[in-house]
């Protein structure tokens, strides 16, 4: 038996009695947030039952940190919703000096379906599935009933009201140093809707398809609780609506599964609150805005930090996803798409022949000899391939026309000079948000990034429906 077994062992028995056992521990997955394990224990009558633990990386004791109050935090969350009615696992013990196995807590284990992908197609949810967006609203009403004094949260979450949590993203934006107009356009439209008078609550602040398991018979868990704060609830009901976690379905936006009505009806059941569908779609707003900053850090990361995956660089590119969803709720309209011209090049092979032999080789051989996580990135290496190919087919043509239209709007310059122009006029209010062709300008510029990073995502296709 290993030193982590033996200590997990002691634990085990402080935790449930002397007559148990430990019989297996699995690691199911790790990353930078928790480790998870999945822990097969006996009693002194050789009953077994699994568990679950969720423990720092490496053992480690970790000091809470704005916006991360910790692994003993987020036991005390999962057990006050537990008590007002949220499906959550019960939550046997939480890790203490003695145990010397670092932050993390002891659970009961669930089944169920958590990937958002399968909740939105899995043939098992077939006839639960119109009723979870219904679900998730009163799942939400509760969760946000909880008092905070009486549990104490109060004295251990961060409290961000609407403008801070707002300025807290636009100024992570600014420190990449890298214009992106979109971006800045959403954040002063933002800026310009704040919603009024909230009254301050627990917020999930991840809940969303993918955090949420479900079965054939509902809601079986509210997961991934890393990141609660105390402000406006309803962040959490415009952040489950936002395209990026719909999956594909952008004719349900709940989750991919359910719609607006359904939502705001389970959370006024239990509520007895009259939901405002505006300030949802600030928060809705606010999701894609936020998680565009987010992408552009994955691309950080990559440039300044030790972790240099190619899956970095490539969620960098994903940031123009979230920015056409933005163009998509504030600014909808016509936009055509750059065509890519025959190749006139008489070079053998040429530059792009040489990409795609690189690109089917990965997704070819590589992936057909490998497995786990090498399989995995061996796909999105490919897929980067597939965004240089398209960016050689189409990029320089669309660099050039936003170029032409920039210079319309704001006069003499190179591109990276106006666009920076544009993006200061934005911040400091110098530039009206209905300044004549900015939509436009901006639409059709988005729209043609997308199409070059990633042509399949389902807010290109609204974004060119919408006539």
């Amino acid at each position: 038996m290993s030193e982590f077994e033996e200590k997990l062992s002691r634990t085990l028995v402080r935790a449930f009695g002397g007559d148990t056992r430990l019989v297996k521990a699995e690691r199911l997955s790790g990353g930078a947030s928790q480790e998870t394990y999945r822990l097969e224990i006996a009693d002194g009558g050789g009953v077994e039952r699994t568990l679950a633990m969720r423990r720092a990386p490496g053992g480690m004791k970790v000091e809470p940190t704005p916006g991360h109050p910790g692994l003993d935090v987020e036991a005390l969350l999962m057990r006050s919703a537990r008590e007002v009615g949220v499906p959550e696992p019960e939550v046997f013990h939480v890790l203490d000096d003695t145990d010397d196995l670092g932050d993390g807590f002891l659970m009961e284990w669930l089944d169920g379906i958590a990937l958002g992908a399968r909740v939105v197609r899995s043939p098992d949810l077939e006839e639960i599935r119109p009723k979870l967006a219904y679900l998730c609203g009163e799942a939400l009403a509760r969760i946000h009933s909880i008092d905070l004094a009486t549990t104490g949260l109060d004295q251990k979450l961060d409290v961000i009201s609407p403008g801070a949590y707002l300025e807290q993203t636009w100024e992570r934006y600014r420190m990449f140093d890298t214009p992106q107009p979109m971006i800045d356009f959403t954040g002063r439209w933002l800026q310009e809707h704040l919603p009024d008078g909230f009254a301050p609550a627990l917020v999930h602040n991840d809940f969303r398809n993918g955090n949420i398991m479900f079965s054939a018979e509902g809601i079986v868990a509210v997961l991934d609780w890393e990141v609660a704060h105390i402000g406006d609830p309803m962040r959490d009901l415009g952040w489950i609506c936002t395209n990026s976690w719909r999956f594909g379905r952008t004719d349900l936006p709940v989750g991919g599964f359910g719609h607006y009505a359904d939502l705001f009806a389970g959370y006024e059941s239990v509520s007895g609150e009259t939901v405002d569908p505006e300030r949802v779609k600030f928060w809705e707003v606010f999701g894609s805005f936020w998680w565009a900053v987010g992408c552009l850090g994955m691309a950080e990361h990559y440039r300044t930090g030790p972790d240099k995956t190619v899956e970095r660089p490539a969620i960098g590119r994903r940031s123009s996803e979230c920015q056409v969803d933005c163009v998509n709720l504030l600014i909808p309209g016509e936009v055509s798409l750059v065509e890519a011209a025959a190749s006139s090049a008489s070079d053998m092979p040429r530059v792009d022949e040489l990409l795609v032999s690189v690109r089917d080789f990965l997704h070819g051989d590589v992936m057909a000899q490998t497995a786990g996580r090498t399989n995995f990135l061996a796909r999105v290496a490919g897929n980067s391939l597939d965004i240089v190919l398209r960016d050689l087919a189409v990029g320089a043509e669309a660099r050039q026309l936003e170029h032409d239209r920039l210079q319309a709007l704001l006069g003499s310059g190179s591109l990276d000079e106006l666009r920076w122009k544009l993006v200061h006029g934005l911040r400091d209010g110098g530039i009206a948000l209905d300044m004549p062709g900015l939509q436009a300008h901006l639409r059709s510029s988005v729209v043609n990034q997308v199409a070059i990073d990633q042509p399949k995502y389902s807010g290109l296709a609204t974004a060119l429906a919408a006539h």
